[in-house]
């Protein structure tokens, strides 16, 4: 009777815990909470200013990229564009049997892989670079004036730019007179097979470098600069405070960008491309994309060129799921999150 008194009246953190049914232990001060759900009919009148907001992009969206993704069905038929689709043959995986045995079209995916891996190589970083060159200038008045001339190229259409290079680059412009003048020969920059990447991966980087630091900078300046303060008076340098807080701080936006950039790997700029592609040749200039352009549009050819176009889209899916699953197993984001186990 003591033992069982004893035990009444003791305190609930004395008290022995509680088994749940499957074996589990739960103390008995603690009691499971429900997990409350907002109804829908609360979100929506919640949220409905914010939906109408989104109404006109989702619009948009569906317009212009989701119901357009129908037409990849021609990839599978013999599209002729004066009858209406449906009346048009299906062919089933013939398509891309033509273009698989198209030595062109082998010739242009390498020519994209080339120019891409010179982007990922050469341009990526260039943005890292500057922006943190920028983010390092103490006076806001220079630093404002140094983003803007760095910003500038990227409004610049790429007439303007190519422009700009045959006159500085050409048989007859800035480099080949002045060397001209010293005695020397010209030199074959702007069509010159082998050097048309490089030249290619050098516009680039001259016309979006400095508008690719926008969101490096604002990355950077999400940083605690006491991460700064710290490291300075440990007797970090500059180079160790950029090793070890600088670039641990901007790295998931700097994965985040290269899977997007993976995502977009097989398109290496068509304008760019069809303005040089006639100086130096389809062998050294063609892509993918003028290859579609070529093929579908001026050889009517339109089953062919959907079909590349469709391999092209599959290709990049791949690369940034395969990019995507590596982040995660570095501990990153990525562009969605794992769900849970």
């Amino acid at each position: 009777m003591g033992r069982l008194a004893v035990s009444e009246t003791a305190s609930p953190r004395q008290r022995s815990p509680a088994t749940t049914p499957r074996g589990h232990f739960m103390s008995s001060t603690t009691t499971p909470r429900a997990v409350r759900r907002t109804p829908f009919a609360v979100k929506l009148r919640r949220d409905y200013p914010l939906l109408l907001m989104a109404v006109p992009a989702v619009v948009l969206l569906l317009l212009f990229t989701y119901i357009p993704l129908l037409g990849n069905v021609i990839a599978f038929m013999d599209y002729v564009p004066f009858i209406p689709i449906h009346q048009s043959p299906w062919v089933g995986l013939e398509n891309f049997q033509r273009l698989f045995s198209d030595p062109r079209f082998w010739s242009a995916l390498v020519n994209t892989l080339q120019i891409t891996t010179l982007n990922l190589v050469l341009y990526f970083p260039v943005p890292i670079l500057l922006a943190v060159l920028l983010y390092s200038v103490t006076r806001p008045y220079l630093r404002t004036v140094v983003q803007s001339v760095l910003y500038l190229p990227h409004f610049l259409s790429w007439v303007i730019v190519v422009g700009l290079f045959q006159q500085i680059l050409g048989s007859t412009g800035v480099v080949n007179r002045m060397i001209l003048e010293n005695g020397g020969s010209t030199i074959d920059f702007l069509t010159n097979p082998t050097t048309f990447k490089l030249l290619v991966t050098s516009q680039v980087i001259w016309k979006d470098a400095g508008w690719g630091t926008i969101i490096f900078i604002a990355a950077l300046a999400a940083i605690d600069n006491s991460l700064y303060e710290a490291a300075a008076i440990d007797g970090a340098g500059a180079w160790s405070r950029f090793w070890h807080v600088t670039l641990p701080g901007i790295r998931p936006i700097i994965i985040l960008l290269l899977i997007l950039r993976l995502g977009e790997a097989l398109n290496v700029g068509f304008e760019q491309i069809l303005l040089q592609r006639d100086a130096v040749g389809p062998a050294a200039a063609e892509v993918l994309d003028t290859y579609v352009y070529y093929n579908g549009v001026v050889a009517s050819d339109w089953s062919l060129g959907i079909a590349a176009g469709l391999l092209k889209g599959v290709i990049g899916l791949v690369l940034v799921l395969a990019a995507n699953k590596a982040a995660h197993m570095f501990g990153e984001s990525g562009i969605y999150e794992r769900s849970p186990r």
